[in-house]
């Protein structure tokens, strides 16, 4: 299984690099392939599960205000999300008439969907386009897998006290908090190399790295659970096969969904 993740992170990773790098519609297409893969994932869970959203609404929705943040940033958000809460509203009472009695369950999942994936999923290209955006999204990324690691392989090594029981019983407080310090840690080494890259004018320094990796610690594993959440709830292990030993995208992107935007939102207020 890690090897099969490690197989793939070095296949994708050179993608994604150039993706973050070049910016612009090269990023964001390859966010508009993930999301959407992901956006059909989760509609096929609930399918799964008896909830039947509509997976042309939540896939087209998600794109919508993925392209929509490249090309005016939040300028359209209002009415891109206004017409996929009609659109939904409508398709989903066309549902209910022809006899689908839980169709007002079906319309919240659908909505969800496209805001829980779409608009968050919106945050890689905002974030690439703040100041500095390509290295700060070097460290948000970066910081997240750092964190993960950290839990996974001390976790492992000395975890013995369950962090939920429900929701991921294989996590463990020794592992989280693992993470946390490794978070913190690599990912200030790492912004140290980005200053040098970037130059002598970047504010992205150490002790910045530090509290982005510490945020990246702290909540991102909340998008992980949530994830759980959904596929116990339905009753399957993970959200598709399409990344051998990473499972679907929806499996992948789950933490980064809470680290974009808790990124963005770390430089726009605070070092922008």
């Amino acid at each position: 299984m890690l090897a099969k993740r490690i197989i793939v992170a070095i296949i994708l990773l050179p993608i994604g690099i150039a993706a973050i790098l070049a910016g612009g519609w090269y990023l964001t297409a390859l966010v508009a392939v993930f999301m959407c893969l992901a956006a059909w994932e989760y509609s096929d869970l609930f399918q799964k599960g008896g909830i039947k959203p509509a997976t042309l609404l939540v896939v087209g929705g998600t794109l919508l205000l993925i392209i929509g943040r490249n090309i005016n940033g939040f300028a359209g958000a209002a009415w891109m999300i206004s017409l996929v809460i009609l659109v939904s509203m409508a398709y989903h009472l066309v549902s209910y008439e022809r006899g689908r009695d839980q169709a007002a369950t079906d319309f919240a999942v659908t909505l969800a969907g496209v805001l829980y994936i779409g608009w968050f999923g919106a945050f890689f290209i905002s974030l690439r386009n703040l100041p500095e955006g390509k290295w700060w999204i070097l460290v948000v990324l970066p910081a997240v897998w750092f964190a993960d690691a950290g839990a996974y392989f001390i976790g492992k090594r000395f975890g013995r006290h369950p962090l939920t029981r429900r929701l991921s019983p294989q996590k463990t407080w020794e592992g989280y908090l693992g993470g946390i310090i490794c978070g913190v840690v690599l990912t200030a080494l790492l912004s140290v190399l980005w200053q040098i890259l970037a130059g002598s004018y970047s504010v992205i320094t150490p002790l910045r790295g530090a509290l982005v990796g510490l945020v990246m610690g702290i909540f991102p594993t909340l998008g992980d659970l949530g994830e759980s959440m959904i596929k116990r709830q339905i009753g399957v292990k993970d959200s598709g096969n399409i990344l051998p030993g990473h499972g679907g995208a929806f499996d992948r992107i789950d933490s980064w969904l809470w680290a974009v935007v808790l990124g963005y939102y770390m430089v726009f207020w605070f070092w922008s």
